[in-house]
């Protein structure tokens, strides 16, 4: 690969950069909710965000800002800082995932129905693997099982509102943002 191949746009790393901190910033649009084994579980707006990072960056660069911005709000909150490593795994399969469907077959994410199925898989990743360490903690923890399901269940219920206002709020606003970057120019400089 020559050289100027490899270059990424400075105007991309501050994309990073951005979505990260929005990721981490929409993590305080939340409200907490208890479960049955002493953890919590939160309604929150931030996988709008990782969604949208997927959408316009791509997979790598949406995944990154996806499980930094996570992260880093699980690193600062005392109730989630063992989970950060597990989150940005998370967060960043979630964008990832949503990124590699929207951008398959090296298109850009405009078709409304690929983004569609991008937004959905990538929650559906994210459900998976959160509920999974859920189930897994609860049994870890010597829990018993219909606390452990209680607990999963719970979980599924948040994740699943998270994930539905995340399909429905990212899909359209990367149509916006899309728009307002390309009429800006910056989309072109993204990808330089």
């Amino acid at each position: 690969m020559k050289r100027e191949e490899s270059r990424i746009s400075i105007y991309y790393v501050a994309a990073v950069g951005l979505f990260a901190a929005l990721v981490f910033v929409s993590n305080y649009l939340s409200v907490p909710i208890p479960v049955a084994i002493g953890s919590v579980s939160r309604i929150h707006m931030a996988n709008i965000f990782c969604l949208l990072s997927g959408f316009v960056l791509g997979p790598v660069g949406g995944g990154l800002s996806a499980g930094i911005g996570s992260a880093l709000y699980d690193l600062l909150t005392p109730a989630y800082i063992t989970s950060a490593p597990f989150t940005f795994v998370f967060k960043f399969l979630l964008a990832c995932v949503c990124g590699l469907i929207a951008y398959g077959g090296g298109k850009k994410a405009d078709h409304h129905g690929r983004n569609l199925i991008a937004a959905v898989s990538g929650s559906l990743t994210y459900m998976i693997l959160y509920l999974a360490k859920g189930f897994a903690e609860g049994l870890l923890l010597g829990s018993a099982m219909g606390t452990v399901l209680t607990a999963v269940f719970t979980k599924f219920l948040t994740s699943g509102t998270n994930a539905v206002i995340a399909v429905v709020v990212s899909v359209p606003l990367y149509t916006a943002v899309r728009l307002a970057l390309k009429k800006s120019g910056l989309l072109q400089k993204l990808y330089n």
